[in-house]
């Protein structure tokens, strides 16, 4: 065993003994200290770019909002430079120049890097949360998935304006182009589809259904343009239970790709291998001499590594629910390499060997030769402060090891802890088969009782009901409990991108708070207070059959525009279904039906809440 090898793996052990020594068994809640309870001073990277020259690094950090520039080949970091808040995909435009999308400012930066360090070229205002970004250099374009718009904005990088919006479905984080710039695929996590776009014209050609996905990652387009590549993963609507998890029947993971020259069914591999699965797959690169495909699992802190041309994918019937026995019996079709932390991010330099990684949890770019499956000294974005109790507890929130055979972790279902696209039955209701959608995270302590039907008046409780029932894993400590809770206490709701530059409400959401606060809609009656939620549990007709408890909690709505599924089941998939179906104003207060006109501006106010 090569010492590189011994020495990750004693530093797991050591890892692992330092978290065993640092739970309690102790019942009363932990006192934290104010300072405890921030994340200030770390840097979180996501995303990491390598220039064409192999000169400079990249890394954009979400903990910090900034970027930093990594000389390679002495390894510091020339300079960082203040970004907008929450930068989240990074691509470059040549080896000076890059683009940035900040999701929760609604702009993409342009920014210019050389040995004199970061400057800022300019803004664009796009809105909508950006995430994912595509350059295309010889039309002078970028293309950037808006998450909170369904929609793809294609930018003029001369004049700095939006030449068109292309509607796609929901949630389209992250896109690839091809190296003709004649196709865009598009990943919708909120409506588990690949849209593939005609980029001249800017229409979409089709979509390619990912059944059940949810989380989709980074995507890559094969040098030839007939695929892309993406990692994602799958809910199944089974109950939860050892024997349906162990089997893949409830949350997997796989690597798809999609044809970008006509409709074709996407083919698909399994990740995961028997009680030792993948959580959280997110990065995806190809060497470029697309002999391997790596690909980052977030939630089990490693690095995938495989041999692209061989891999098995299969179309209609397939994949297994589980990993291909080919992967494992080549171990140079398919390994697994260490590295803690979270890795994020990567970059594949062109000797087709090393890899650069953005660790969020460990503030550091890592160094992997993926054919010794070396991992070499991180390069550190800068001081590391000692951890916080935040910190530890953003790393539980994180670790798919804390599950059942390390499936899924809590940001699976609450993706960065917010919300994902389906109604999943959690069994957390002591029922079985009664689908409910995912509840966020953020406000969680202010928004008592918990759970869809409100029977939940201890958080602590509810927190390890969460891990022991949930995600079936070992028993979590109330030290633990704590420490998670305070991380949650540091999660934001971005502020709603429909309101107006100024964060004030346009003439139609203004008018639509009149409706809502008028007693002919009702709305305020429960839906009150500054997260417009009461906290009290209402039977407004609703419930089914299968369920234990009577009557539903009233739910937050701030961040509502995040919603692609409504009511306690998600049966309703939009706010005009919602206000003229099952929870039509009428039916709730009984006096009377809004008008068009009342119910539209209803809505925009709601989605600016």
């Amino acid at each position: 065993m090569r010492r590189t090898q011994w020495f990750t793996i004693f530093s797991y052990f050591v890892l692992c003994f330092s978290m065993h020594c640092y739970q309690s068994n102790s019942a009363e809640p932990t006192r934290i200290p104010s300072g405890e309870s921030s994340l200030s001073g770390f840097r979180g990277p996501v995303d990491v770019a390598l220039t064409r020259n192999g000169r400079y690094l990249l890394s954009i950090n979400q903990l910090s909002d900034s970027v930093s520039l990594i000389d390679v080949a002495s390894r510091n970091v020339v300079s960082e430079y203040q970004l907008s808040k929450r930068p989240t995909s990074l691509t470059l435009i040549d080896d000076q120049s890059a683009l940035i999308s900040c999701s929760t400012a609604g702009v993409i930066e342009l920014i210019h890097f050389d040995q004199a360090g970061i400057r800022a070229q300019q803004k664009y205002h796009v809105g909508f949360e950006p995430v994912g970004l595509a350059v295309d250099v010889a039309r002078g374009r970028a293309f950037v998935g808006l998450a909170a718009a369904s929609a793809v904005a294609e930018l003029d990088l001369t004049s700095g304006t939006i030449a068109r919006r292309i509607e796609v479905g929901s949630w389209p984080r992250y896109v690839t182009l091809s190296l003709d710039g004649t196709r865009l695929a598009v990943g919708c996590s909120g409506d588990s589809k690949v849209y593939v776009i005609d980029a001249t014209k800017g229409e979409v050609l089709y979509d390619e259904p990912l059944s059940g996905a949810i989380n989709m990652g980074h995507m890559q387009v094969s040098r030839d343009g007939k695929y892309a590549y993406l990692p994602w993963m799958i809910y199944r609507t089974n109950p939860i239970n050892v024997r349906n998890i162990q089997l893949g029947w409830v949350l997997a993971s796989r690597i798809a790709r999609v044809r970008l020259d006509g409709p074709s069914y996407r083919e698909a591999i399994s990740l995961d291998v028997p009680r030792l699965a993948i959580a959280d797959p997110h990065g995806l690169a190809i060497t470029p001499n697309e002999h391997r495909l790596a690909v980052t699992a977030s939630g089990t802190h490693e690095l995938l590594v495989y041999r692209l041309q061989d891999l098995p994918f299969e179309g209609a019937g397939g994949p297994g629910d589980l990993i291909d026995r080919r992967l494992l019996a080549d171990r140079d079709m398919f390994y697994r390499i260490e590295l803690g932390g979270r890795p994020m991010g990567l970059a594949l330099a062109d000797d087709n060997r090393t890899a650069y990684i953005a660790n969020y949890l460990q503030d550091a770019i890592q160094v992997v030769d993926i054919e010794t499956k070396e991992v070499g000294p991180p390069i550190l974005l800068g001081k590391i402060p000692p951890r916080t109790v935040a910190h530890r507890g953003m790393e539980i929130f994180y670790d798919g090891r804390r599950s059942l055979d390390q499936w899924y972790s809590c940001h699976t279902c609450h993706y960065n802890g917010g919300i994902n696209s389906k109604a999943m039955d959690t069994e957390n209701d002591g029922s079985i088969n009664t689908f409910k959608t995912v509840l966020p995270l953020e406000k969680l302590q202010q928004t008592k009782p918990w759970t869809w039907h409100g029977w939940q008046e201890d958080i602590d409780n509810a927190m390890v009901r969460s891990f022991t029932k949930t995600m079936q894993g070992p028993d979590i400590s109330p030290e633990d409990v704590r420490t998670l809770l305070t991380y949650l206490d540091t999660l934001e709701i971005p502020p709603s991108p429909h309101r107006l530059p100024d964060g004030g409400l346009t003439p139609a959401a203004a008018r639509g708070q009149q409706v809502f606060q008028s007693e002919k809609a009702g709305c305020a009656r429960c839906h009150s207070g500054p997260l417009f939620t009461d906290g009290q549990v209402h039977d407004v007709g609703l419930g089914g059959e299968k369920d234990r408890y009577k009557g539903y909690n009233t739910p937050m709505l701030v961040g509502l525009y995040r919603k692609v599924r409504f009511l306690h089941d998600g049966r309703t998939k939009s706010l005009e279904q919602l206000l003229t179906d099952h929870h039509a104003p009428e039916n709730v207060t009984g006096a009377g039906a809004l008008t068009e006109a009342e119910r539209a501006d209803l809505i925009e106010y709601l989605k600016s809440l």
